[in-house]
């Protein structure tokens, strides 16, 4: 058993990964608690709580992380009870972190616990630095359908365009990283396997976690309603229903014929060595059309440069701890 390693699973946005974290709350030994947003902003606002070793910084730190914008409320603990035992725990970020999700696990009679983020594929480097044990998931959809997805959720305002290219980023990083990490601490899977054969799928990834498989995953359902808000029923609504691999092919007519042509041009690579082929429906993308993808490509990786190069600097400024020392 691996009690004491950390969970992440990361993908693209729309990849399915809240369906795989309730699949995985409903193990008897895992929990994946609601996705909070109070670690990045930590991680990267460090050097205003000085030197951890100090008690009073301590409790500056907890008291950010258990405030609301964090979405600490929705893991359903006592703020001033977890407040004192992050106070009382070795003086790193990643065991301020650690501290929280590990009392959740408790909360909930589970020895085990996991983040799930998507956005994380931009952050993987701090992940590590904070919890060098982890073990990654990386869920992988076709992306034509994470395009799809995203197109109806009001919180998404980057277009298709945006959307393609978040999907080409996420997966070229969590391969590079794949490719670096051992065997015991990357792990890939596709969503459309698991919808098709969850009990084969839920059972490798068990494996990989060294964990049993447990026939509750395949119930997911309870599981979502503990930790799937009910705000977020207009976009994650199907995690409380059953399984429908119907839904696979659903982009197929969510999609206009210019946007799958653009899809499948641009990210052909990615596309193939996934295991999706053309579908033959797209329009062929224009001259500007292709100079707007690869812009925007481009900006997006400048943005994760600077702040990449960002994060350099402040770990050469602050040389501070960082990982979790449970």
């Amino acid at each position: 058993m691996s009690d004491n390693r950390p969970i992440v699973l990361v993908g693209c946005a729309r990849s399915g990964t809240t369906l795989l974290s309730t699949m995985m709350h409903a193990h008897p030994r895992i929990a994946m608690p609601p996705e909070t947003r109070f670690l990045v902003p930590t991680y990267r606002n460090r050097a205003a709580y000085g030197d951890l070793r100090l008690e009073e910084n301590r409790r500056r730190l907890a008291l950010d992380m258990t405030a609301d914008p964090g979405r600490f409320h929705e893991l359903q603990l006592d703020r001033d009870e977890m407040i004192e035992k992050i106070v009382a725990a070795p003086p790193t970020i990643g065991s301020a972190a650690g501290t929280i999700w590990r009392e959740f696990a408790r909360s909930r009679g589970k020895v085990r616990w996991g983040e799930k983020r998507p956005a994380y594929w931009r952050d993987m480097g701090m992940i590590l630095r904070l919890f060098p044990d982890a073990q990654v998931i990386h869920l992988v959809r076709d992306g034509r359908a994470c395009v799809a997805s995203l197109k109806k959720v009001h919180w998404w305002k980057q277009g298709t365009v945006g959307a393609t290219a978040s999907w080409v980023l996420a997966d070229q990083f969590l391969r590079r990283l794949g490719r670096r990490l051992p065997a015991d601490s990357y792990h890939r899977l596709r969503y459309e396997d698991l919808l098709a054969d969850p009990r084969t799928e839920l059972t490798r990834l068990c494996a990989f976690l060294g964990e049993e498989f447990d026939e509750a995953m395949l119930d997911h359902t309870r599981a979502a309603a503990d930790i799937v808000p009910g705000y977020k029923e207009g976009w994650h609504g199907r995690t409380r229903q059953a399984l429908d691999p119907n839904r696979i092919e659903a982009w197929r007519s969510d999609l206009t014929p210019g946007e799958i042509g653009l899809i499948e041009a641009v990210a052909a690579r990615t596309m193939r060595r996934n295991g999706y082929e053309r579908s033959g429906l797209g329009r062929p993308p224009t001259p500007a059309e292709r100079a707007r993808y690869y812009e925007v490509l481009a900006r997006k990786l400048r943005a994760i440069g600077k702040e990449r190069g960002r994060d350099v600097v402040e770990r050469r400024r602050h040389p501070q701890p960082l990982a979790d020392q449970r």
